[in-house]
């Protein structure tokens, strides 16, 4: 397995995404990923599902330490005595002593942020997790988050494909030692019969979706690639075998277009 290094997070390149993921297909989902070799796993308090994620860590056998474990804290817990508390459920839920990268999920403009990175650094203190990030931050935020907060940042997990141009998310990120998660990484599946990937898929004997999750790692990005079928979890890990040349890897950042954004809502910030 690849790492993903910033601030002394070492985050494992391809991951396991558990958005919309509930119940004992959760479990099971993460169960088989680990015994699989993924030793990333990406959840939410929003998800609702940090128990079944917990109890598929420990069905798996694979032994805590060596498993990457994030979860996200909900906009309306960004109040800092909040903050730790709703940490502490989350905690709970998924029987653990601690994550391994807390995030803020999304900006919330009704909470200073620099009370809210004061409650998230303070969650690190306190040893509730390893690492702290943020997620859905614009390249401003990130600028203004790292300044506010006393710990430093490992990454902003953002929405990235190739059909949504980052470029500016990257070089905050870059600026300031910060890495790249990818959320909706093969673009929910719309890139399966892209006439761009196809070719270049053919030409390495790999999927459109291996191709675009080979694309990410070779920018330095980590991907947390989500389904709900095992056949396909052997295939998003499965991308550590081949290289991309520098004209495939230009040909799919061509594919980005100004309305390629999947996930968009009505609390979302101003995008890049």
């Amino acid at each position: 397995m690849q790492f993903v290094e910033a601030n002394d997070a070492k985050i494992p390149a391809i991951g396991l995404g558990t958005w919309e993921l509930r119940g004992r297909t959760c479990a099971r989902i993460v169960e088989q990923a680990l015994k699989l070799g993924y030793r990333h796993v990406d959840t939410a308090q929003i998800y609702e599902n940090e128990r079944e994620v917990g109890e598929g860590l420990r069905a798996s056998g694979v032994k805590r330490e060596e498993v990457f474990v994030t979860t996200k804290i909900w906009t309306n817990h960004f109040a800092p005595h909040d903050l730790e508390r709703s940490v502490k459920e989350s905690l709970v839920k998924l029987r653990q002593s601690h994550v391994d990268l807390l995030l803020l999920h999304w900006p919330n403009p009704h909470v200073p942020l620099v009370e809210t990175l004061g409650a998230l650094a303070h969650a690190k203190e306190l040893g509730l997790t390893r690492h702290i990030g943020v997620s859905n931050f614009t390249a401003a935020l990130i600028e203004e988050a790292v300044t506010a907060c006393r710990e430093p940042l490992a990454c902003d997990q953002v929405e990235y494909h190739p059909y949504l141009d980052q470029t500016k998310v990257k070089a905050a990120c870059a600026q300031a030692g910060m890495v790249l998660v990818a959320y909706s990484p093969i673009a929910r599946g719309k890139i399966k019969n892209d006439s761009t990937l196809a070719p270049i898929a053919r030409a390495h004997r790999k999927t459109p979706a291996q191709v675009c999750l080979r694309w990410l790692v070779q920018q330095n990005v980590a991907a947390i690639p989500r389904t709900s079928r095992v056949e396909r979890l052997s295939e998003n890990i499965d991308i550590f075998d081949f290289e991309l040349s520098d004209e495939e890897m230009d040909r799919i950042f061509g594919l980005a277009s100004p309305n390629g954004r999947l996930t968009d809502f009505g609390f979302a910030p101003k995008w890049d």
